[in-house]
């Protein structure tokens, strides 16, 4: 554990963001790190906290009551906080993962479906807690293939909001005129050369609902990065995200990997990086971007 910390802390230091001890020591002493996959993830939307996700926790425990009863979360009666209970009563589960800000403390939870049973819009729309946004808007996913592909489902506690993820989705979703036509469909701008760039190699894609809104807040494509510290000669990234990919630590064979992600919500466009500091062995991650030979930490 201390030595995770030391981590924290050194890459912190690459964002200039000072980690508060009393916030991220009670969650690192709260699970057995040797178990889980642990993540950094940057983003260019001018954070002043770096977050850390742990994933490929046990699918039988909701990852929110369990932070709850550690003193880790604050407990709420919004229906954010029942959220993940109707999912796991009525949603086959098969993994969970927690997104902490090493500056605010607890953030998410994510939940992750069957690769092999992707989930429905219409049957994940129908849980009592879900934002009614998502029912809202389900002739928008139908039209563009994505009502019956449904990955990952993840909570943001302190923002009040639902990302909802989809993989296995249609080639066309990748194109730049469907990419065009996904944002004049949910209002938001005009998509930059970049975006489209990216959206051509996505290989997930989640939009980001809330209680307080019928509209889609954001849509983020998501790309695969086999080697993070070529990322900066590859894609302009801005100075502090090119300082965290050069220099992130990590714990596994061969070079660091991680996710590069594009969002548009009605501000214009922003980018986050994620990498993967510690894969653990059978993990989805680890099977994923070392491949079964190599996972391991």
């Amino acid at each position: 554990m201390e030595s995770l910390y030391a981590t924290i802390e050194e890459t912190s230091g690459l964002l200039n963001v000072s980690p508060s001890r009393d916030k991220v020591w009670p969650i690192l002493s709260a699970y057995d790190l040797e178990k889980v996959v642990v993540a950094f993830r940057v983003t260019t939307r001018g954070s002043q906290d770096l977050d850390c996700r742990f994933t490929a926790l046990p699918a039988d425990v909701n990852p929110y009551r369990y932070a709850v009863s550690k003193g880790i979360a604050e407990e709420t009666d919004h229906p954010v906080g029942t959220l993940l209970d109707d999912v796991q009563a009525n949603i086959p589960v098969t993994a969970h993962g927690v997104d902490f800000g090493v500056v605010g403390g607890f953030k998410k939870t994510w939940t992750f479906l069957p690769a092999d049973d992707l989930q429905k819009l219409s049957k994940v729309a129908a849980l009592p807690s879900m934002p009614p946004s998502l029912g809202g808007n389900l002739d928008f996913y139908a039209r563009y293939g994505l009502d019956d592909k449904n990955s990952m489902i993840g909570i943001d506690y302190p923002s009040r909001t639902v990302n909802v993820y989809f993989l296995q989705f249609p080639d066309a979703c990748r194109e730049p005129e469907t990419v065009r036509a996904m944002l004049r469909d949910l209002g938001l701008p005009e998509p930059s050369e970049h975006m489209l760039a990216l959206a051509r190699q996505a290989v997930g894609i989640y939009t980001t609902l809330t209680w307080d809104s019928p509209k889609i807040q954001r849509i983020t494509f998501a790309t695969m990065v086999p080697d993070a510290r070529a990322l900066p000669e590859r894609i302009a990234v801005g100075p502090s995200v090119e300082k965290f990919a050069k220099n992130v630590p990590y714990t596994y064979p061969g070079p660091v990997q991680g996710l590069y992600n594009v969002a548009s919500y009605s501000g214009g466009e922003y980018f986050k990086l994620q990498t993967y500091y510690q894969l653990s062995e059978g993990s989805l991650e680890a099977r994923v971007l070392l491949g079964p030979a190599e996972s391991g930490h």
